[in-house]
């Protein structure tokens, strides 16, 4: 299997399955001399680990992770610092149950990736469905905790990259009442106290019905400078829209005021400018804080779309590895809504593409 790479000279290779010993990613490209705070990492990674409410799977992962090389700890003087070689995170399974998945092994679970897998590769893991389960994701925020770091020590001031969950099925938030503080005071990610509730019964009733229901997220960027990102076809709102549309279930992307663009006229989407004391002031966003595939220096604004996770217990109707008809019903630990713990993946895709960005920018013009 090829392309489990993703980034240019910051380059992050996840390895591993979902019912395998370990998970993991190699970084290779990080710039030697920043510290890194592996506290700070695991915190990451403790966001998205399983178990953590009844509104998520019960499979108990720790989900600590190990940093194989690529470290270095001067006598204890100067912490731990990264030494411009490849950086292997390592993240051990210690609680599969793969018996959960034994009656479908020869079958393909209707909205899954075990038909199109099977069909690549003339072989598939049935055991949580291998790389293809949200579970690589957990990979990914390691490296993207190392990648916020990174950000921080090459830019002044730092950037903030934080992600809510807005919707979940027909239930949104108001967002009059956004405050980033509440996004880890719950166990949604909402930015909205008074959405905990109402989340609380909708999904209450998804998870006793033995289904499951979509989501929407949205991750914003502050502090990216201007001029990050290179036309025609290293557009950073493009690399985005990759990054994101690689995580697991997420079916659909935009940028600033995206499909609602359509909507508008000429007037009402321009972004108008003044000048102010320190540089131009943006009267509004509909960009997302990108123009021509180029930081303006406003806000990075994205939101994605996740789609229901396939296994749930209604019986449906698929086919077999022969060929034949048949049904089924899938047992096991899953999430009623993957788009919560989706939220810290969403951070760690958008750190990795802004730290490539970074550094690809000062590659080109020296700064």
């Amino acid at each position: 299997m090829s392309h489990n790479t993703f980034g240019h000279l910051f380059r992050v290779t996840t390895w591993g399955e979902s019912h395998g010993p370990a998970i993991g990613a190699v970084i290779d490209g990080c710039p030697p001399g920043v510290a890194l705070d592996l506290a700070a990492l695991q915190a990451d990674c403790d966001r998205r680990k399983p178990g953590q409410s009844r509104f998520v799977t019960q499979r108990r992962e720790e989900d600590m992770v190990e940093v194989l090389s690529g470290v270095f700890e001067d006598d204890g003087t100067d912490g731990l610092r990264t030494t411009g070689t490849p950086i292997s995170l390592m993240i051990r399974n210690t609680d599969q149950r793969s018996k959960d998945y034994g009656e479908i092994r020869d079958k393909f679970r209707p909205g899954h990736a075990d038909y199109t897998y099977d069909a690549k590769y003339g072989i598939r893991d049935y055991r949580g469905g291998g790389r293809s389960s949200a579970r690589e994701t957990a990979a990914r925020v390691a490296a993207g905790a190392v990648a916020k770091q990174v950000l921080n020590a090459l830019v002044p001031g730092g950037v903030t990259i934080r992600a809510a969950l807005v919707q979940i099925g027909r239930e949104a938030i108001d967002r009059l009442n956004w405050d980033w503080s509440e996004v880890g005071r719950n166990p949604f990610f909402s930015p909205d106290p008074d959405s905990v509730a109402r989340f609380e019964a909708y999904l209450d009733g998804i998870r006793k019905a033995g289904s499951s229901i979509g989501a929407i997220l949205e991750v914003v960027a502050e502090g990216v400078p201007a001029g990050w990102g290179a036309p025609l076809y290293g557009k950073l709102d493009q690399d985005i829209a990759s990054a994101l549309m690689s995580i697991n279930a997420v079916k659909g992307v935009e940028i600033g005021a995206g499909f609602e663009s359509a909507e508008l006229t000429g007037e009402e989407n321009a972004d108008e400018i003044r000048m102010g004391n320190d540089g131009p002031i943006f009267q509004s966003n509909n960009a997302g804080g990108i123009l021509g595939g180029i930081s303006s220096g406003q806000p990075i604004v994205a939101r994605l779309v996740v789609k229901p996770t396939s296994s749930i217990l209604t019986p449906r109707k698929t086919i077999d590895r022969t060929g034949h008809d048949t049904d089924l019903i899938t047992k096991g630990r899953h999430d009623p809504c993957v788009g919560i713990r989706a939220v810290p993946v969403v951070e760690a895709m958008t750190a990795i593409t802004l730290v490539d960005h970074a550094l690809r920018h000062r590659g080109q013009t020296g700064r």
